[in-house]
C-alpha cells in the first residue's frame, strides 16, 4: 500500500522536481513524459525548473536541430517530445484521435482524407504558415489528425511564440517506422508510468486521451509492479522506478502554465489541493496559472512583470519558506531577462 504522501514524492522524483539533474534535453523530456506546451514559454520554464544549468537558448537549438519536436498529440494538445518518441506516441494515439474527430468534430472522413492529401501536396516544398494553409482552403477541422504535422521553429519558441508554421512530420522527423499499434501503446504506458506512476489504469488513459479498453492489451502484456492506494485502488508501475520515502525533502519549485503534474490524471498525488484547483484552471483564465510548490504541493501562483517575479500565495508562508521562494524567484526572473 502506498500513501498519498509517498505517491507525491514518487511524482516529484520522476518529474525531476526533487532535485535538478544534468541530462540531455531529449532524455529529460522523455523522463517527464513529454511537456504540455500550448504556450511556448511553458516548455522553457518547465525545463529550467528541472534541469541543472539549463540555458534558454538550448531548447530553441534542440528544436532547430530536430532533437525535440512540437506537435499535437495526447488529448489533441500541443506537446514537446523527443524525436525518438514522436512516432511511437503518434501511432499509439492515432486511432483514438480519429475516433474523437468523428464523434466530436463530426468530420466527414472521406472529405477530410481528401483535404489531408491536398495539404500533403501543398507542404511538399516545405513548411507553410497557418494563414497560408487556411487561405488555400486546406485548414479544415480534423485535417491535422489525418495528416501528421509538426510545428516548425522558429515558431513556437521563446523568441517567436505563435506556433503557426507547419511542416510534414515525415519530412521534419523522418519516415514513419514500421511499428505496430499495440507495441506503440506499450511504449506509451511505459512513458506515462516512468514519469507519473504508480497509477491506476484510468489515469494512464486520461493522460493519453484514450479509453481504458484501448490500453488493455498493452497493460496485460507489460511486466508491471502492482500496489494499492489508501482507498484500495490498484496502482500499476514499471519495474525499478523511483519510490522515495514520504519524508523525502522537496525544495520549492516554480511551474509553468499547464504543467502536466497538475492535471486530473495526477490528482492521486495531492500535488494540487482540490479546493485550489478552480483557482488554477477556470474559464476566465484559459492558460491556467503559473504556480509554485512548497513541500511538494501547490502553495500559490506567480507572475513575471517588469523584471521581477511576484508571488501570490494561497495562504500564510513560513518565514524560511518565503526566503527560499524569493531566492528561487530571483533566479527565475534572471532566466526571463
Amino acid at each position: 500500500m502506498l500513501t498519498q504522501a509517498e505517491l507525491n514524492r514518487a511524482l516529484l522524483a520522476r518529474q525531476l522536481l526533487l532535485g535538478r539533474r544534468r541530462l540531455p534535453l531529449p532524455r529529460a523530456v522523455e523522463q517527464v513524459g513529454c511537456l504540455q506546451n500550448q504556450y511556448a514559454p511553458s516548455g522553457y520554464v518547465g525545463l529550467w525548473t528541472r534541469i541543472a544549468g539549463f540555458e534558454r537558448d538550448a531548447l530553441t537549438r534542440a528544436l532547430e536541430r530536430r532533437a525535440l519536436v512540437q506537435a499535437t498529440l495526447m488529448r489533441n494538445t500541443i506537446h514537446l517530445v523527443s524525436r525518438a518518441d514522436y512516432w511511437p506516441l503518434v501511432i499509439a494515439v492515432r486511432a483514438e484521435r480519429m475516433a474523437w474527430s468523428r464523434s466530436v468534430q463530426r468530420t466527414d472522413e472521406r472529405a477530410v482524407r481528401r483535404a489531408a492529401e491536398r495539404l500533403r501536396r501543398f507542404l511538399a516544398d516545405g513548411p507553410r504558415r497557418q494563414k497560408e494553409i487556411a487561405d488555400a482552403g486546406l485548414w479544415v477541422p480534423g485535417v491535422g489528425i489525418w495528416l501528421d504535422l509538426v510545428r516548425v521553429p522558429p515558431s513556437g519558441t521563446w523568441e517567436q511564440r505563435r506556433a503557426d508554421l507547419f511542416g510534414l512530420a515525415e519530412e521534419w522527423v523522418g519516415p514513419e517506422p514500421e511499428l505496430g499499434e499495440e507495441e506503440a501503446r506499450e511504449h506509451l504506458v511505459r512513458r506515462y508510468l516512468g514519469a507519473f506512476g504508480p497509477a491506476p489504469q484510468r489515469d494512464i488513459a486520461s493522460w493519453a486521451g484514450m479509453g481504458v479498453g484501448a490500453l488493455a492489451g498493452a497493460l496485460e502484456r507489460l511486466p508491471l509492479r502492482r500496489f494499492r492506494d489508501e482507498a484500495g485502488r490498484e496502482l500499476v508501475d514499471v519495474p525499478r522506478a523511483p519510490l522515495p520515502p514520504a519524508a523525502a525533502p522537496a525544495p520549492v519549485r516554480f511551474l509553468p502554465t499547464w504543467d502536466a503534474t497538475l492535471l486530473v490524471h495526477a490528482r492521486r498525488t495531492g500535488i494540487l489541493a482540490e479546493d485550489d484547483r478552480r483557482r488554477i484552471f477556470n474559464v476566465r483564465n484559459p492558460q491556467s496559472e503559473r504556480t509554485f510548490l512548497l513541500d511538494g504541493r501547490v502553495a500559490g501562483a506567480w507572475r513575471y512583470d517588469s523584471g521581477r517575479i511576484t508571488l501570490e500565495p494561497f495562504g500564510r508562508l513560513p518565514r524560511a519558506a518565503r526566503a527560499e521562494l524569493e531566492d528561487e524567484a530571483e533566479r527565475l526572473a534572471a532566466f526571463h531577462a
